[in-house]
């Protein structure tokens, strides 16, 4: 091949992807941003992230001069999150701004629809900045659609090969409950509907696991008033090897959120087989499909969800069938199926690279 034709080539994309980043780190869960930008990489792609700093302030100024410094990359993935954390996707882009990027918008987080309108002035100037705006689901996207905004849906990524499947037809009352305890996600619900299932079931047993962002003493004490303490484990944050096997020991999954949009544990708890029984709140609805890949009740109806715990109990067959739906569910959220939709995405802003 001639030099010339060579220099002529066009190249990879070079993705710099800026967001809260665990680094490994325990007690804290590996973002979106964190995942893309792994699998971005084994395909050959340049990427830099920022940051995995802990301390906000910090993280805060290592994210700037990250952004400053990346000259060459082509195109900023950032990750939009409401409260505080909405700074990050405010000063980025307008770093980026300055900095003449093309910039992706990536809408995270089921209280962006509450924090959007409160904030609308400040939520369109950013939004204004960007190139394309992406959200996980389609519970986001239509919010700022109604703003007249063409937002695109790219589900969550699943590392699907990293969860061994394991269709339920013989079912045990082993409820697993997986996510911080923080006010959001409602931890004494899943309390309560272990003492109604208990009715049933005596040998019923429940691990809530996660780290505790205010509410592990409420929880704790609720089993203790409702006399199950010696039922439920509390391992906190569990890494990857302890989720797989948490996964191989539990067969339904408890989702109690008053907020959400698309649960990355609850595809992960599907993606093993296990059957989950959530409240129908954020962009749940739209991600599962009641009675066929889970099973949905009002938020903080913890009799209903029992009620449906008990019956997907004593029916293997529909629990089996249930099970199989949820594996499907998660599938859609593999790297193949989303690759094809982020490579779309950065075709059209990006049109003289190369997108793999």
């Amino acid at each position: 091949m001639s030099s010339t034709t060579t220099r002529g080539m066009s190249r990879q994309p070079r993705l710099g992807f800026i967001g809260i980043h665990s680094g490994g780190r325990p007690n804290q869960a590996v973002s979106q941003n964190e995942t893309l930008a792994s699998l971005f990489t084994t395909l050959g792609y340049r990427v830099r992230q920022a940051s995995t700093v802990r301390r906000p302030s910090l993280r805060t100024a290592h994210q700037i001069l990250a952004l400053f410094a990346w000259r060459k990359v082509d195109v900023l993935i950032i990750a939009v999150f409401s409260g505080p954390s909405f700074w990050i996707a405010d000063f980025s882009t307008l770093i980026g701004k300055l900095t003449h990027k093309r910039m992706i918008l990536f809408l995270h987080g089921g209280n962006l629809p509450v924090f959007g309108p409160a904030h609308r002035n400040r939520v369109e100037r950013v939004f204004a900045r960007a190139d394309r705006i992406l959200a996980p689901s389609d519970f986001l996207a239509e919010t700022f659609r109604e703003w007249g905004y063409d937002v695109q849906v790219i589900p969550n990524v699943l590392s699907i090969e990293r969860y061994q499947y394991r269709n339920r037809w013989a079912p045990t009352p082993h409820l697993l409950w997986m996510r911080t305890f923080h006010e959001h996600y409602d931890p004494e619900m899943a309390v309560r509907v272990l003492a109604r299932v208990a009715a049933n079931y005596p040998e019923a047993t429940m691990t809530m696991a996660g780290a505790d962002h205010g509410l592990l003493a409420a929880t704790k004490a609720e089993a203790k008033r409702l006399g199950l303490t010696d039922r439920i484990t509390f391992p906190g944050y569990m890494d990857e090897a302890q989720k797989r096997q948490a996964f191989a020991d539990h067969d339904v999954f408890l989702n109690t959120n008053i907020v959400d949009n698309m649960p990355v544990s609850l595809l992960e708890a599907a993606a093993s087989g296990l059957v989950p029984v959530a409240t129908a709140v954020g962009g749940i609805p739209k991600m599962v499909t009641d009675g066929v890949d889970g099973i949905l009740v009002e938020a903080g109806d913890d009799e209903a969800m029992a009620e449906q715990v008990v019956s997907l109990l004593a029916d293997p067959e529909r629990f089996a069938d249930v099970s199989a739906a949820a594996r499907g569910l998660a599938e859609r959220s593999a790297w193949p199926a989303v690759r094809k939709l982020w490579s779309a995405e950065l075709s059209l802003i990006l049109p003289h690279l190369v997108v793999p």
